[in-house]
């Protein structure tokens, strides 16, 4: 019989406050009435962390029979699970690339005025992204997206640079915080806009200090008292929290019964086999010593006499574990953690049919991580853009670059499986269909960095693809051999 101090967590609390408005005169009340849940909060996500990193409930389990064969066996799924969605969703970086925002009759009366424009705003783009790479974002998007797979939530910091700045150095400086130590608190009325940030903070000296931000001020409060209050000039809360879904609930949260169970199986399963080595010896009808028996366990062997009323007998008390009946449970509940968290079939491999291609991909679960991966990167596309808010402020007001974020579309590029060839035919077929070179460029998912791409592709672009306005003036050109660019009904025209 085993014992294991089990845990169930389901999400983390959001943080919630009537208050329209937090100024110095209402923060000190807001924080001690948000305080419970914020610690409710921390404790549930430092468990979560622990449990991360493999410090289990098996390792506290207790065995009442035969203590002393106790292996406590730890099959981290966990880890794998974070390690294997933070890989599939954030492998590539995440790149910003122009958002088409023309009309079909704004094209029509004036297509080069908007091709240079959105030429302007494309460099502007890839400016943006350069900026990103300088401060290494694509790493810190990895450390985020850890963060909120495994408690569910995370957050994300931006200030401007302390010291100053050389002209082409990113104009803003973003870190990844710690979830357990980090919050955010919402206005419960209608639109649920942040009204504070909360980060507790333990100094030296014991004293927990809470730093907390609002859209003008930051304050430091300890002991229910400010201690220290300044204004800024962001704007807006610096601190910008990305949730995994709604409910804060982490990538291995809803399974964490099914883990401790195949943890507490292979547990007992090693047991079982360390039991059936161990087995107890009977003694039928002998009687042995303590010296006698200690010389049976060193020769391997005793000489008795029998009396044929009284059948002596020596044997070993085992019973063996059916494996095979063993591993069938815990192949089902692997399954089913599989299933729940929307990870691919391990056991496709072991499957002998004629599935290829799409058929393999929907029978061993990829669509479903793809599906998974989708409802992530709303979420992630959500808080992304108040990161970009305060980030494109702070680049206009360093770089005098203006750029409204409804020129900018977030793509993610989770990792998939297809291949190369497919992706080069897709971008051929748009490009053939009239597509703008720009929007086949950056749906078709070959490239990282698809507003660079384009930029540097240009010059070429031009010299295979033309509008109809491009080639009807060639066309009209005395210098233009006849029939040299064949004229078809669409946007672009590919020359021959």
């Amino acid at each position: 019989m085993t014992a294991i101090p089990v845990k169930n967590y389901f999400g983390r609390t959001v943080l919630f406050t009537n208050e329209k408005e937090i100024t110095a005169d209402n923060i000190v009340s807001v924080l001690q009435s948000v305080l419970p849940d914020f610690q409710k909060n921390k404790e549930e996500t430092e468990y979560l962390y622990k449990y991360f990193r493999g410090n289990q409930p098996v390792l506290k389990r207790i065995k009442k029979v035969r203590p002393e064969i106790n292996n406590r066996v730890v099959e981290n799924h966990a880890h794998e699970i974070v390690s294997f969605k933070v890989g599939y969703e954030f492998g590539e970086p995440v790149q910003y690339v122009r958002r088409a925002t023309n009309s079909g009759k704004e094209l029509l009366e004036k297509p080069t005025a908007l091709e240079t424009e959105d030429m302007e705003v494309t460099s502007k783009i890839a400016l943006l992204n350069e900026f990103m790479f300088q401060q290494d974002k694509a790493t810190k998007d990895k450390d985020l997206a850890e963060s909120f797979f495994v408690c569910g939530t995370a957050y994300r910091m931006v200030l401007p640079p302390e010291v100053k700045i050389s002209e082409g150095e990113s104009p803003f400086e973003i870190d990844t915080l710690d979830a357990r130590y980090t919050g955010i608190v919402y206005y419960k009325g209608f639109g649920k806009k942040p009204l504070m940030s909360i980060q507790e903070v333990k100094k030296a000296d014991k004293t927990i200090v809470y730093c907390c931000y609002t859209e003008n001020s930051y304050y430091e409060i300890s002991e229910d008292a400010i201690i220290h209050n300044e204004g800024h000039l962001l704007g807006c809360i610096p601190i910008i929290e990305y949730p995994a879904n709604n409910s804060r609930i982490g990538a291995f949260e809803l399974v964490m019964s099914l883990l401790d169970q195949i943890n507490n199986i292979e547990s007992n399963r090693v047991d079982g086999i360390e039991q059936f080595i161990q087995a107890f010896m009977k003694f039928i009808n002998v009687r042995i010593d303590k010296e006698t028996f200690n010389e049976l366990k060193e020769m391997g062997a005793i000489a008795f006499k029998s009396d044929p009323q009284t059948p002596a007998d020596i044997d070993i008390v085992s019973s063996e574990l059916n494996q095979q009946q063993v591993q069938t449970v815990i192949d089902h509940l692997y399954q089913m953690v599989l299933i729940i968290c929307g990870m691919p079939d391990r056991n496709g491999t072991n499957r002998t049919t004629g599935d290829t291609g799409q058929a393999v991909i929907l029978r061993d679960g990829w669509s479903a991580a793809a599906a998974k991966a989708r409802d992530t990167e709303s979420m992630f596309k959500l808080s992304e853009k108040r990161f970009l808010t305060l980030v494109l402020k702070l680049v206009k007001d360093a770089e005098d670059i203006d750029i409204r974020l409804s020129d900018i579309d977030i793509k993610l590029r989770p990792c998939n499986t297809d291949n190369l060839l497919t992706k080069t035919q897709g971008l051929q077929n748009m490009l053939e269909a009239g597509i703008h070179p720009q929007i086949a460029i950056t749906t078709c998912g070959l490239f990282g960095d698809p507003e660079q791409v384009y930029i540097d592709s240009l010059p070429y672009i031009r010299n295979k693809w033309k509008t109809k306005d491009e080639v009807e003036a060639d066309n009209t050109s005395p210098n233009d051999t006849v029939g040299k660019i064949k004229t078809i009904d669409s946007e672009l025209i590919p020359t021959e």
